[in-house]
């Protein structure tokens, strides 16, 4: 099991996260980075020097980029992506809030690849739910499930055609475990077809700034 860490919190405002990430980075599939809701409109040079670090430490970047639901202008989102591998040496990106619903595919899959074609070996959807089927062979990597345990336990329910996927194309980030079922989160997603998670303590805005559970988990 690896983890994929979007950790939405300022390096200058918790270094120790970042340094605890840093030392882990062999655990995880994939660090975002998010400087300003996407890369921001200058380079941040405390985001520059953790990227330098978590690329140093063998972490692959991915560079958070903002869809709207399928509303964002895609020439906004490529305009982010070339900002991101350009300052922080991102190799690819997580697209957030990508439109679940069958009549996105088509825009989707356009802009997918746009940003293969600039260079993103990683790309990463996160509808948060299980979206239609064919999202998932536009990504590496699909996010099916993000929110708090207390909904994971009680109300995921997994389609036939996820499946059928191998794990390592699918993601749950659940958030709000409670510390001593942490491993019971990791085994959970394993158990539901997911070969990437991030189970975490912490609550939002910023749930993964309390990574070590998850991390000496991935550890074991």
């Amino acid at each position: 099991m690896s983890l994929l860490i979007p950790l939405y919190v300022h390096p200058a405002e918790d270094p120790a996260a970042w340094q605890r990430l840093v030392a882990r980075a062999a655990h995880t599939y994939a660090v975002v980075l998010n400087p300003a809701d996407g890369p921001g409109a200058v380079p941040d040079p405390a985001f520059v020097a953790a990227a330098g670090a978590l690329r140093a430490a063998g972490a692959r970047l991915l560079g958070y980029v903002d869809t709207d639901y399928g509303a964002r202008d895609p020439a906004r989102i490529t305009a982010d992506l070339r900002r991101h591998r350009e300052w922080y040496g991102a190799d690819g990106c997580f697209l957030d809030q990508v439109t679940a619903a069958p009549h996105g595919l088509p825009a989707c899959r356009r802009l997918v690849r746009s940003l293969r074609r600039l260079g993103a070996s990683t790309v990463v959807l996160n509808p948060g739910v299980h979206p239609a089927p064919g999202y998932a062979r536009l990504a590496d990597l699909t996010v099916t499930f993000e929110g708090p345990w207390s909904a994971y336990v009680s109300a995921f329910s997994r389609p036939e055609w996820a499946a059928r996927l191998p794990p390592d194309r699918l993601c749950h980030l659940v958030y709000g475990v409670p510390p001593p079922l942490v491993p019971l989160a990791v085994r959970t997603a394993r158990e539901r077809g997911a070969g990437v998670c991030g189970p975490v303590t912490g609550e939002p805005p910023n749930p993964w700034s309390g990574l070590t559970p998850a991390l000496t988990e991935a550890e074991g």
